[in-house]
C-alpha cells in the first residue's frame, strides 16, 4: 500500500476529504517521529508499540578485504505488533 492509497483509505473510512486525511496522516507520523527522537515509547492500542533501542557495538568484516572492522553502536526503531494485529494477519 502506498501513501496515496493509505490517504484514500483514511479519507473513506473517516468520511473526510483526502486533503484532511493527508494532513492527519502527516501529523500522526510527525508526532510519532518526534516522540521517538526524544526516546519515548509510542503505544497505539490494537496496532502495536514503537520503541527506540540501542544496538550494541560489534565486530564485522569488510567483504572485499576480509579485514575485521568495528561497527559502532547506534539507535534503531523497533516495532512490536499488538496481539490483535498479529491475529488479524494470520
Amino acid at each position: 500500500m502506498t501513501k496515496a492509497e493509505l490517504v484514500s483509505a483514511i479519507s473513506k473510512g473517516a468520511e473526510i476529504s483526502k486533503r484532511q486525511a493527508d494532513a492527519a496522516l502527516k501529523a500522526a507520523i510527525d508526532a510519532i517521529s518526534e516522540a521517538l527522537k526524544r526516546g519515548e515509547r509510542v503505544a497505539v492500542p490494537g496496532f502495536g508499540i514503537f520503541n527506540v533501542k540501542t544496538r550494541a557495538e560489534r565486530k564485522g568484516r569488510n567483504p572485499r578485504t576480509g579485514e575485521e572492522i568495528k561497527i559502532p553502536s547506534r539507535k534503531v526503531v523497533v516495532f512490536k505488533p499488538a496481539k490483535e494485529l498479529r491475529e488479524s494477519v494470520k
